[in-house]
């Protein structure tokens, strides 16, 4: 009985030391698993919804601004990540139906730039105000601490120069009706100059993304 005892008194430390080697690797492991889950959480989401001129039409889609944007940010070692959302031939009223899915993402900062191809086409500005209204009530419904920048647009007299005159303000009076950030003009020093614009002059060329980077840029700094 003595060498039974004298067994168990040698064999239980030995157990219980082996015992806590193998709970300290899963211990770190899940230290290691929550702290790489706080890391990500911690990175905060930037989405650009827009049309073609958001999604870089004509050119890669490294070389469009919302990418630009995400150089500038990681240069600067900011915890931010792009989102291009962008969709050619978007117009508002598609773009309101497609606005849950790319929510899921959870941004953080929404820049909506839409409404370009609604006046291209003479849609009806009541349609179009409605729709751009629409899209932000849908963001501040699901995100109310999400802040939204709305781009403006302007197009050319085609479908009258009355028209155009209120289409170009309709975006100021959204903005200050709801009380989001506004970038007054998002082609502004690009519109109408052919080095800086494609052949269709309407889409910008790589040089012009770089400077609607910067316009962009100018407005979401004080945001971030």
């Amino acid at each position: 009985m003595k060498g039974i005892h004298r067994l168990i008194l040698i064999v239980l430390p030995v157990f219980l030391v082996l015992s806590c080697s193998q709970k300290q690797p899963e211990k770190q492991e899940t230290e290691n698993t929550e702290a790489s889950q706080q890391a990500e959480t911690a990175v905060k989401t930037i989405l650009f919804f827009g049309n073609s001129l958001t999604a870089g039409y004509g050119i890669d889609e490294e070389d469009a601004f919302p990418a630009l944007i995400q150089d500038r940010i990681d240069s600067l070692g900011m915890d931010y990540r792009v989102i291009n959302a962008g969709l050619s031939g978007e117009t508002t009223a598609s773009g309101l139906s497609r606005l849950d899915w790319f929510l899921e993402e959870q941004p953080d900062l929404f820049i909506l730039e839409l409404g370009g191809n609604d006046g291209l086409r003479g849609i009806s500005l009541e349609e179009t105000r409605k729709n751009l209204r629409g899209i932000i009530s849908q963001v501040r419904e699901k995100y109310a601490e999400t802040q939204i920048v709305l781009a403006g647009m302007q197009i050319p007299p085609n479908m009258g120069t009355e028209y155009a005159a209120d289409f170009r303000s309709m975006y100021a009076q959204i903005a200050e009706e709801t009380g989001v950030a506004l970038i007054p003009f998002l082609l502004e020093g690009v519109a109408g100059d052919p080095e800086l614009n494609l052949p269709d002059g309407i889409h910008p060329t790589e040089e012009g993304h770089l400077l609607v980077a910067e316009t962009v840029w100018q407005y979401l700094q004080p945001l971030l």
